[in-house]
Order: C-alpha cells, then sequence, then structure tokens
C-alpha cells in the first residue's frame, strides 16, 4: 500500500501519518517510514542532534499495525489504549528508513492488541506490546 492507500484505512494526516507504505503478508503489517530530517518531532529532540522520539517510534507501530484492521475501521478511529514492555535498543536518525513488523495478538472487541517490532537496516530499534480500541 501506499500513503494514499493507507489513508483509506487510518485516519491520520500530516504531520501525524507516519506510514508511507504498508503491506500485509500472513497476518502480519509490514511498514516503512522514511525520516528526512525535516519531521516537526526532529526540530526540538534535539538540536543538534536529532533523534527520533521513543513515542513517534511507538505511533509508527501502531499506525501500521492499523492496517490490519482495514474491515474493522471502516467510518471509525483507532484509539491507542496502552503501551506495555517496550524497549529503545538503538537511535533512529535522520536518513533512516523505520520498518516495522507488527501482529494483532487477542481480539476482545472494541479492543484490539498487538505486538511490534521496529528495524533500522536489520537491526532491532524498538518493541513493544500495545492495544486499542476502535470506536
Amino acid at each position: 500500500m501506499n500513503k494514499e492507500e493507507i489513508k483509506n484505512i487510518i485516519p491520520h494526516r500530516d504531520n501525524m501519518l507516519l506510514v508511507d507504505e504498508a503491506e500485509v503478508r500472513d497476518g502480519t503489517a509490514y511498514g516503512k517510514y522514511h525520516i528526512t530530517g525535516e519531521e516537526f518531532f526532529l526540530k526540538g529532540h534535539f538540536p543538534g542532534n536529532p533523534v527520533v522520539p521513543g513515542v513517534i517510534l511507538c505511533e509508527m507501530m501502531a499506525q501500521a499495525s492499523c492496517v490490519l484492521l482495514a474491515e474493522e475501521t471502516s467510518g471509525r478511529t483507532p484509539y491507542f489504549t496502552g503501551l506495555n514492555n517496550v524497549k529503545f535498543r538503538k537511535t533512529v536518525l535522520p536518513g533512516d528508513t523505520f520498518e516495522t513488523e507488527c501482529r494483532i495478538t487477542k481480539v476482545k472487541k472494541p479492543f484490539y492488541f498487538a505486538e511490534g517490532k521496529g528495524f533500522v537496516d536489520g537491526k532491532l530499534c524498538t518493541s513493544a506490546e500495545f492495544s486499542f480500541a476502535v470506536m
């Protein structure tokens, strides 16, 4: 999926649409976001040493996982409800392509539980378990 196709599934828009590409294979969502260096969140984090904030990395994983719910989100909004067992292992910097791998682990409607991992150049940068409600 390209950005326009992703917009048909999740309600996020610029500057908060943080998935450039997505693909679903075997129940797993694979997403990509290319860090240009011009993102709003890099301006103050940190001047002279821009690093993608951890909360933004978690948002990227959550947005990518929402493509798995294309049928569920039609006319509805997925809201973050929880974030657990988050681990940050490597910084993500301008020029990097952050690649996510996410899957839904449990459903108890309207709640969905997922786990995700984020990589740069095949190296694990972050991992987390998260949940959201589709309302």
